[in-house]
């Protein structure tokens, strides 16, 4: 079975949703994080990211400033239910699947491979995109959001919900795919293999217009230093593009016969 991430790795290029919606309900209060500040903690919970953001010296900082004391869980509460409010308004708009997604997903099935997705998003957020994603061609087995397994990334459990699901076992019979340092670390955790993608990539953090206009040699050392990212994360192999998925997967399937595990 092959796990991917959601937003960022099969839709919603670089995860401009939801990055664009915490700007949106941060600068509502007075305090502002760039795009790479926003997309550091990107793949965990939401509500833990909004708690990630205001936990840096940064974020505690400007908070402090513009409310004049410091943020509280109740601070958290009342964020969370706006960035909610406003993602489940504009997600579905951000459903395309990315270039090449479904074309390599119909290799892997091909392959034999079943399809999970662990996200970020709740559930109720999954019911607005679900439908987008599947009338423009891409659609998984099994998607399992945080709230159903009462654990978000970085920890295992819903990648082995969807274990679970499809009866798919053991981890090692597993890729987890993904564009975030969590999803590396939730694959390394259940005992699957990782892989990274870098285009269109939350770590790589460049739109699609970014990356076009970027010259290439800082392209290149943007993508090796994103690449060295996953690897201390723990992932077993880093790719470009999802449509060299199938030849990685390949290559484990070889390392597997060898007698190799991951990491």
């Amino acid at each position: 079975m092959v796990v991917f991430d959601w937003a960022g790795t099969t839709v919603d290029y670089a995860s401009s949703a939801p990055a664009e919606v915490f700007d949106r309900v941060f600068s509502a209060e007075g305090v502002h994080f760039t795009r790479e500040e926003i997309n550091r903690p990107m793949g965990m919970e939401k509500k833990a990211h909004l708690r990630a953001l205001l936990s840096t010296e940064n974020g505690a900082a400007q908070w402090k400033q513009a409310k004049g004391a410091d943020w509280t869980d109740a601070d958290i509460e009342r964020l969370y239910e706006a960035f909610e409010a406003e993602l489940f308004r504009v997600v579905a708009e951000y459903s395309a699947p990315i270039d090449g997604v479904v074309e390599t997903v119909g290799q892997l099935r091909a392959m034999g491979l079943k399809i999970g997705s662990t996200t970020g998003y709740t559930s109720q957020m999954m019911e607005q995109v679900l439908p987008r994603a599947a009338s423009l061609g891409y659609q998984a087995d099994c998607v399992v959001t945080p709230d159903v397994t009462g654990a978000a990334r970085p920890t295992p459990f819903m990648l082995f919900e969807c274990m679970r699901r499809l009866g798919v076992y053991p981890p090692q019979a597993v890729v987890k795919v993904g564009d975030t340092v969590v999803d590396m670390q939730e694959g390394k955790n259940a005992g699957a293999w990782s892989i990274g993608i870098l285009t269109g990539s939350n770590l790589l953090g460049l739109s699609q217009a970014e990356y076009d206009a970027m010259p290439d040699e800082l392209l290149e050392r943007r993508k090796r230093e994103t690449a060295e990212r996953y690897r201390q994360a723990g992932a077993d192999l880093v790719i470009d593009s999802i449509r060299e998925l199938p030849q990685a997967i390949g290559q484990i399937n070889r390392r597997m016969e060898q007698g190799e595990a991951a990491k």
